[in-house]
C-alpha cells in the first residue's frame, strides 16, 4: 500500500466537535478502502496567509495514511463536496514520519519556554541578533563626499 500524508483546513466558525466528526467521517473513508489512518494531529485554529473562501483563520488537522489510492481518492472527492472544508492537500511520501510533526514540536517547544520564549538572541533590542559585537574600523568617513556635494559639483 501507499503512503501519504494529508492535511486538510476547515473553515474557522465550525466548533471542536464538528471538526472531531470530519475526522471521523474521513477516518471511517480510509478504513472502508482498506486502509488505515496511522497518525491523526489537530494543529488547531491558526491563522491563514491569505483569505481563502472568506476565511483568515482555519482548523488544521493532519493524517498519516496508509492505504491504496483508492480510497484516498474517495476521501478527497467528499472533502471538495463538503461545504466545511476549505482546502487539503495530500502528499506521497517514502517513510511515515513516526513521533509529533513538526508544527507539534514546535507547540511544545513554546509550551516549554513560556510565552516569549528564553534567550536565544529573538526579540528584545534591535533586529533579530541582539549585540553584533565590534564592527571593526569604518575608515575615515568625512573624507568621502555626500551625495548631494558632488552633484552640486558636476552641476556647476
Amino acid at each position: 500500500m501507499a503512503l501519504y500524508e494529508h492535511v486538510f483546513m476547515v473553515r474557522q466558525d465550525a466548533s471542536a466537535a464538528q471538526v472531531e466528526a470530519l475526522i471521523d467521517q474521513f477516518k471511517g473513508v480510509i478504513a472502508a478502502g482498506g486502509g488505515k489512518v496511522t497518525k491523526v494531529e489537530n494543529w488547531g485554529v491558526k491563522s491563514i496567509a491569505f483569505r481563502v473562501k472568506k476565511n483568515r483563520k482555519a482548523h488544521y488537522v493532519l493524517f498519516n495514511i496508509d492505504a491504496p489510492h483508492a480510497p484516498v481518492a474517495e476521501m478527497e472527492r467528499q472533502m471538495s463536496i463538503s461545504e466545511d472544508v476549505i482546502r487539503f492537500m495530500t502528499v506521497a511520501v517514502e517513510t511515515l514520519e513516526d513521533g509529533p510533526s513538526a508544527m507539534m514540536r514546535r507547540r511544545e517547544d513554546r509550551e516549554e519556554r513560556g510565552s516569549f520564549g528564553d534567550d536565544r538572541g529573538f526579540g528584545g533590542g534591535r533586529g533579530f541578533g541582539g549585540d553584533r559585537g565590534d564592527r571593526g574600523d569604518r575608515g575615515d568617513r568625512g573624507a568621502r563626499p555626500r551625495r548631494n556635494e558632488t552633484e552640486s559639483a558636476e552641476a556647476q
